[in-house]
């Protein structure tokens, strides 16, 4: 069977690459006689995979030595507690909801402290991005908390927020390594990976050493503290080691690629072309507001729910697979993360202009 186009939004499209390497390695690698999924975590082996994954990393998106870098587990939703756990020094921080994945870290973090939710888009189904240039920050907050891209509806930060001095705190899940960042912006940034960067099971944390304290909210575990993850390089306990040394070729893979300049320009002329078909079509719409829409995350519908059940069948029958909407908004959505070939997107449109005119 040859390969679907996948507008999954994760765990989603891998370079294909990067999977036929995998694959090659998968009973030998480079010539230990197992696989990476076998080896001690413990060996010089993975030591190396690890360490050159952490180093890539770092490379393209120009990370500074006063900052640490972890893979951990939990996935990004782990981080909602992790965050206040370690950083609500003062019992107060501040969130800006602008979707279900910020609405959720809010949510989370009022078990630990005071979390204020400081300015919100939900008064219009999350459907663009507040105003953030000058908002009530709390005097003593520990943090200002954002998710940068908004995988459920389509949203995107353009422009960080005005956080007033306070730590910036941001969940890149969706938008991570799809175009140059500036990590020094951030006090805290992390992702989980299995949108643009590898399997489900990591969560990558990049974090100003400073931040990484003992003092931390009584009863914390030893395991959701980050001192104990940074002291240990990662592997205070058995890592999810697989996916470590997936995202380790997907880092080689961008550099290849040109870096994350090329990956902004490959990901700017995807969106375009679906954008730009949904702006002039009379049956399917784009859900956000122009100026805040994601490269990544795609959501629109046609305005009718049995049309919009019709196209998700016909669209999995003619090899588009995942491009139902979330089950929260219903609709469809299609994710063009890193590793989705821009045929991939001329194709959807090709199909969404067929079944448009068979559909007036």
């Amino acid at each position: 069977m040859s390969r679907v186009y996948n507008f999954s939004a994760g765990p989603a499209v891998l370079p294909e690459e990067v999977l036929k390497e995998a694959a090659d390695e998968m009973m030998d690698y480079r010539g230990c006689g197992m696989s990476v999924m076998e080896m001690s975590h413990r060996s010089k082996v993975y030591d190396d995979i690890i360490k050159t994954a952490e180093a890539d990393l770092r490379s393209l998106l120009s990370i500074p030595d006063d900052y640490e870098v972890m893979f951990l587990q939990g996935g990004a939703s782990q981080q909602f507690a992790m965050i206040p756990m370690n950083l609500m020094k003062n019992k107060v921080a501040d969130y800006i909801v602008t979707g279900q994945w910020a609405k959720k870290a809010y949510q989370e973090a009022q078990i630990y402290g005071k979390a204020n939710k400081i300015a919100s888009s939900e008064d219009k189904t999350f459907s663009y991005i507040p105003d953030c240039s000058d908002l009530p920050i709390s005097p003593d907050a520990d943090y200002v908390y954002i998710c940068e891209n908004n995988t459920i509806y389509g949203t995107k930060f353009k422009k960080l927020p005005n956080t007033k001095g306070k730590t910036l705190v941001s969940d890149v899940s969706s938008c991570f390594l799809s175009e140059p960042m500036d990590v020094t912006r951030y006090g805290l940034v992390y992702g989980g990976v299995q949108k643009n960067i590898g399997p489900a099971g990591v969560v990558i944390v990049i974090m100003k050493k400073e931040l990484i304290t003992e003092d931390v909210l009584p009863g914390t575990p030893t395991m959701l503290r980050y001192k104990i993850h940074a002291d240990a390089k990662s592997l205070y306990n058995t890592p999810p080691a697989y996916g470590i040394y997936i995202c380790g070729k997907v880092f080689k893979w961008i550099q290849k690629m040109g870096g994350l300049e090329a990956m902004k320009q490959r990901n700017e002329e995807k969106a375009k072309i679906l954008y730009d078909f949904l702006d002039e079509s009379s049956l399917f719409k784009g859900t956000v507001v122009k100026e805040d829409r994601s490269l990544m995350n795609v959501p629109f519908i046609t305005g009718n729910e049995e049309l919009d059940a019709k196209f998700v069948k016909e669209s999995k029958a003619a090899g588009f697979e995942n491009l139902k909407g979330h089950r929260s908004v219903g609709g469809m959505r299609a994710s063009i993360y890193n590793a989705m070939p821009i045929e991939g997107v001329k194709a959807l449109v090709e199909f969404m202009k067929k079944f448009e005119v068979e559909n007036k």
